[in-house]
């Protein structure tokens, strides 16, 4: 009898990055998602994620009311499509999308779509950015679903996205609610060229604080970017999964799209959490102030 991952904390769990170029049409946009998820499940996924916002160039570098016609209802078109090829491949798929839930109301949503293709999580990004060609905020209203991980055929995963990377109480609490994947679908690159030195930092941070979410709650961690010029953005590719350990498993080009697949050895979990016993010994009696927005 095959052993679920629900069932065995040894299960070898195959994770696919599908880190891609995106362009203006998203029909092309999810045909060759939809070929990329193919080819991860050709070679053994189980377990696939796409980049950020996937279906179109990135929407935010200006403040544009007619992008506005690229979201679409959860569930609906995307997730119809999606949800065909998970179950037809037998893969657990997550991504994001954007979501219009009403006039006027739209979110930036990851949806996870379990191997028989039911939508069995969404999550609306909690952390919305307002910086330079990343101007979110016009576009998105910050999520409401709370912090979760949702129960698929390859156990517990916790979907966040982009922005949510840089924060460690988002990963904590997806840790707290059983996740042993952290999953990032992400758009990140550079939008000024400030030479190699200051590239090579911002990216170096960017990794970093991920692979410090993999140690500070025992799980591994998996950043999917997009890749290629898009307007003003070198988004830099790069995506990445990290055991818990912090070490980086695998890493993809900065230039050139590529689709990744990652067996995780899911018993990493327990015997890291033994050694170095970070939730048991957590202060929950003290830390009371972290729901303050600064302690005066």
């Amino acid at each position: 009898m095959t052993t679920s991952p629900r069932d065995s904390q040894e299960t070898v769990l195959r994770i696919g990055l599908v880190q891609m170029r995106c362009s203006p049409d998203p029909d092309e946009n999810l045909a060759r998602a939809l070929a990329a998820i193919d080819d991860a499940a050709d070679r053994g996924a189980r377990l696939v994620c796409l980049p950020e916002l996937f279906r179109s160039h990135y929407p935010c570098q200006g403040q544009d009311p007619s992008r506005f016609g690229l979201a679409e209802a959860i569930p609906g078109p995307s997730t119809e499509a999606l949800s065909k090829h998970a179950a037809a491949r037998s893969v657990v798929l997550v991504t994001t999308l954007f979501e219009r839930r009403a006039e006027g109301v739209y979110h930036n949503t990851a949806v996870t779509l379990d191997a028989d293709g039911q939508l069995v999580g969404t999550y609306r990004k909690m952390h919305i950015p307002d910086d330079p060609l990343y101007n979110e905020k016009f576009y998105f209203t910050p999520g409401d679903t709370g912090f979760s991980a949702p129960d698929t055929a390859c156990g517990r995963i916790g979907p966040l996205v982009c922005w949510d990377q840089w924060f460690p109480e988002a990963a904590r609490l997806v840790a707290l609610a059983g996740a042993r994947v952290l999953l990032y679908p992400t758009a990140i690159g550079w939008q000024f060229d400030e030479g190699p030195d200051v590239d090579a930092a911002q990216h170096d941070a960017w990794e970093t604080v991920q692979r410090g979410h993999a140690i500070a709650n025992g799980v591994f961690v998996v950043a999917v970017n997009r890749v290629g010029r898009e307007e003003g953005i070198r988004f830099w590719g790069q995506s990445f999964v990290s055991d818990p350990f912090g070490r980086v498993l695998a890493r993809a080009s900065s230039e050139e799209e590529e689709t990744l697949v990652v067996d995780c050895h899911l018993g990493a979990v327990e015997e890291v959490r033994r050694n170095w016993p970070f939730l048991r010994d957590r202060r929950i009696d003290a830390y009371g102030d972290l729901s303050r927005r600064i302690r005066d």
